[in-house]
């Protein structure tokens, strides 16, 4: 992704999610949302038995993206092919980024 589009993503996030706290996430919810909605594609966590190698883990996003949350925000936010668009409520990406950031 080029440094304009992430640049977009970010104030995108910033500008979707106005107030935002990872202190309002529940990493619990996350996981079970990301089992449901993710682990089709992802490995999003550990006792997982199966997921694309062509799509990184959970794991690998959180030590990626860690310092850089909020840019995981706007791209949850508004997802880009292939991703699919699950249309996530804000609750929703609050808790999956608080259950992403406890994996790092």
């Amino acid at each position: 992704m080029s440094t304009t589009s992430r640049l977009a993503v970010l104030l995108f996030g910033f500008l979707f999610l106005p107030g935002y706290s990872f202190a309002d996430g529940r990493a619990d919810v996350g996981k079970n949302l990301a089992v449901q909605l993710c682990a089709t594609c992802h490995l999003v966590a550990e006792d997982q038995k199966s997921a694309s190698i062509d799509v990184p883990t959970f794991s690998s996003i959180a030590a990626k993206y860690g310092q850089e949350i909020d840019y995981l925000a706007g791209f949850l936010a508004d997802p880009h092919p292939p991703m699919p668009n699950f249309s996530l409520t804000r609750r929703e990406i609050r808790d999956l980024l608080a259950y992403i950031k406890s994996l790092k």
